[in-house]
């Protein structure tokens, strides 16, 4: 398939318009000082249950904002990206289901959801106004979705808290001790304030603090919203200076983007000023890990946006992620099941047939990986389930066409938001290693 048109704007061939350029209306406004203050407590061993995981962690600039893993190790896990691995002792109790997502423009309003699944999201009709698995009454104080997803992270026992008998943080989650004093948002924070560093800051930042109110988590989850939000806004890529009309395309990226927003029909799902429509497709992306189940339970499936409705029609459907930044952030999928671009571009534009031939090559960590991990992929009924619930029509890509998409999404890289704006701190205040 080629198309013979070569603009660089809306053409008759394109079935769509280009969006309009990012402008500044788009984003929420960010204190600059609060976004200093998240950076520190961003990259802080301190928010962990064992004081030996940061944010950055899994969340690094070198891999996209990602960890360069299909499926993240937190608690256990030892060294960086993917060449974290983890070691005879402390072996996770759980296993993360689900590729740790990227942060880009997450400070943009249109991003009212977050997770895979959308389990937070903004719901006007709810009196803390989001919905979260967590009660309306916990919500009390977080500044919106972006600073609500950071409570979830450092509860987990796998990813941030650790383990039971370890510290003081994992056995309040363990016993359900979330909230009020002892819990375990309260000893996280206590922690932050005994830090005289961390104290002054938060005065500066706050002044209900600096008038005597105590540092609560919900301070510590919206400074570090803050700086996500700053750090890493993107919208000085290659193909902004196109919207703004300052720059042209040719070549293959050319190409790539007339198929991208033409007969590729890419922009269906990927539309926007950040490519996407912020709503949830079944795609076909297989099945790998551990799956998403309660402790529980015992399966290994992962059913997406319908753990979070109850509806069936929202089965394996997951929300549909922004390319910015996208060839930046291997491996894909939200099992992080297909390492290369190209690759996932082919199981997408028909994911029935690229199923036929497909053959999962993931990368596992040392120490990480379970007989059990392929289990769902291998089963020929949850394979036939996954790719029933697909609905978008195939659309057939010859390999230069794979190649000219590729041109065009890399377009999308922002070096700026590559490398983030505060960047990594030298040191952090509680003296804790940082992770480069």
């Amino acid at each position: 398939m080629r198309l013979l048109a070569l603009a660089l704007l809306a053409s008759p061939a394109m079935a769509t318009e280009l969006p309009a350029p990012v402008t500044d209306d788009m984003y929420l406004p960010v204190d600059r000082a609060e976004a200093e203050l998240g950076q520190l407590l961003f990259w802080d061993p301190v928010l962990s249950g064992n004081r030996n995981i940061s944010c950055g962690t899994c969340h690094h600039p070198k891999f996209g904002t990602g960890d360069g893993l299909a499926l993240g190790v937190g608690e256990g896990g030892i060294g960086l990206g993917p060449e974290r691995h983890v070691g005879d002792k402390d072996i996770p109790e759980e296993r993360v289901p689900r590729n740790a997502p990227a942060l880009f423009n997450l400070g943009a309003k249109e991003f009212t959801r977050m997770f895979h699944d959308g389990r937070v999201e903004v719901d006007a009709a709810r009196p803390s106004g989001m919905r979260t698995p967590m009660d309306d009454e916990m919500l009390a104080g977080f500044s919106g979705v972006l600073s609500a997803q950071t409570m979830f992270p450092v509860l987990s026992q796998d990813e941030m808290a650790g383990h039971y008998s370890e510290n003081e943080v994992s056995r309040a989650v363990r016993q359900g001790i979330i909230t009020g004093e002892g819990g375990a948002w309260d000893l996280l924070s206590q922690r932050v304030a005994a830090i005289p560093a961390y104290r002054q800051r938060f005065e500066a930042v706050y002044p209900e603090i600096a008038d005597g109110r105590a540092i609560a988590f919900t301070d510590i989850s919206n400074a570090i919203a803050a700086f996500i939000a700053f750090e890493w806004r993107s919208d000085g890529a290659p193909f902004d200076a196109v919207l703004r009309g300052a720059a042209t395309l040719d070549g293959a990226a050319a190409r790539g983007m007339e198929l991208f927003y033409g007969e590729a029909g890419c922009s269906g799902c990927h539309a926007g000023p950040f490519q996407t429509d912020q709503d949830f497709h079944a795609m076909g992306v297989p099945q790998f890990g551990p799956g998403k189940a309660a402790r529980f339970e015992t399966h290994n499936h992962d059913v997406g946006r319908m753990r979070v409705t109850g509806r069936p029609e929202d089965a394996y459907a997951f929300r549909t992620p922004s390319l910015r930044n996208v060839a930046l952030t291997a491996p894909y999928g939200h099992t992080g099941a297909i390492a290369g671009l190209s690759a996932f571009l082919r199981q997408h534009a028909d994911p029935k047939a690229a199923d036929r031939e497909m053959v999962l090559d993931v990368f596992l960590p040392a120490g990480i990986g379970r007989g059990d991990d392929f289990i769902e992929f291998d089963t020929p009924g949850t394979r036939a389930a996954v790719l029933a619930a697909v609905t978008t029509p195939p659309v057939s890509l010859d390999e230069a066409d794979i190649a000219d998409l590729e041109a065009f999404l890399a377009t999308l890289t922002d070096p700026a938001a590559q490398k983030g704006r505060l960047g990594i701190p030298e040191t952090v205040p509680s003296g804790l290693p940082v992770d480069r």
